[in-house]
């Protein structure tokens, strides 16, 4: 026992080089796909509450997509289909526009529902006050809805930073990708398979920390 600890600890002092270089890739990734994932899902979010019923269709038929097809496959229509001719996307953009495009669904969804949860009353007075409807959405209701979305923003934040490890399926040497072509030359699988899972829990315990940070910061109740 002590002896196997010892040997996963030497290996991961020993990759910290490799390892840092995947997690700062990761983390780019993951960063880049949530900015996007929160500009689709607050659009598609406020078409699918439009009384347009063009947009709401729109909307309806985008969310239904994502939910009916696997991740993997998003990602692949960004590398492979729509690399076509001269026309390229590196393997870094068609992951962060296949992640962003798969969690902007699940985001609008929660956006839709804390913008819904806002008292009609909240619109009301907006507009009894002289402001437009766009001006009302932008300056009273999208800020209260975005501190009750905020919580299950955390929960698909972290569920889009371990849906990155699928980039290694379009050859970016993020964390997984790093760990299992390590585990290929040495066929000490286990061990760099720990290893993986050690540095994307320091990444999500870090992520976690900001958006309790920023719960407490907007003082999102409960």
């Amino acid at each position: 026992m002590l002896s196997g600890l010892e040997h996963l600890f030497n290996l991961l002092i020993e990759s910290r080089g490799l390892f840092g270089k995947a997690v700062l890739l990761t983390f780019q990734l993951t960063a880049v796909s949530i900015v996007l994932a929160i500009v689709i899902g607050l659009v598609v979010a406020l078409m699918k509450i439009s009384k347009v019923r063009v947009l709401e269709g729109l909307a309806n038929v985008y969310i239904f997509i994502v939910r009916g097809t696997p991740l993997i496959v998003q990602i692949f229509v960004f590398y492979y289909g729509l690399s076509q001719g001269e026309f390229k996307i590196s393997g870094f953009w068609s992951a962060s526009l296949g992640l962003a495009f798969h969690n902007g669904a699940y985001i609008a969804e929660i956006f839709r529902g804390a913008i819904q949860s806002i008292e009609k009353g909240q619109m009301e007075a907006g507009r009894s006050l002289g402001m437009s409807h766009t001006l009302t959405m932008r300056r009273i209701i999208l800020p209260q809805a975005f501190r009750r979305a905020l919580p299950p923003l955390g929960n698909q934040f972290i569920i889009g930073l371990k849906d990155s490890s699928l980039a290694a399926f379009v050859g970016l040497s993020e964390i997984f990708n790093v760990a299992t072509t390590m585990g290929s030359s040495t066929f000490d699988y286990m061990s760099w398979l720990l290893i993986c899972a050690f540095y994307y829990l320091i990444l999500v315990f870090i992520l976690t920390l900001g958006v309790t940070y920023l719960e407490k910061k907007l003082e999102v109740q409960p």
